[in-house]
């Protein structure tokens, strides 16, 4: 991540998806501020962000949509209720961001499956890789 507007930007996309489903689950909540925390957003300017507009800014590099990717799938999985609005959502998002749509349907059936839906990180680059060749 290179400046704090596409930081910004990365937590505001996260924090429009939380709430696809209507609702903001203190889980989906939690795991926002770690990434808020990770990115070095103070916990009172992570708050103001619930109150802002999406702005678009395109993620740069294929790595980072993906990544991107994969922390909202996360999200999703959170609060271990999947709803068909955010399966929707997430589909369209990683159209939006470029992505194969058929490797994030797999790596979402994967998540599906795994315990705690997390995949290895050479996994999930993988799934995208075979795609390319």
């Amino acid at each position: 991540m290179d400046t704090n507007e596409e930081k910004v930007s990365l937590l505001l996309e996260m924090i429009a998806f939380s709430t696809v489903d209507g609702k903001l689950h203190k889980r989906e909540y939690d795991f926002l501020y770690l990434v808020a925390d990770e990115l070095n957003i103070e916990k009172e300017d992570f708050n103001d962000l619930f109150h802002q507009e999406l702005p678009k800014i395109v993620i740069k590099t294929e790595f980072q949509r993906i990544q991107q990717f994969y922390r909202l799938a996360l999200l999703m999985h959170v609060d271990q209720i999947l709803h068909k609005k955010e399966e929707i959502a997430i589909q369209q998002i990683a159209v939006d961001m470029g992505l194969n749509p058929s490797s994030t349907k797999r790596i979402l059936e994967m998540m599906k499956k795994a315990p705690n839906a997390i995949i290895p990180p050479e996994v999930l680059l993988n799934v995208f890789q075979e795609q390319q060749n």
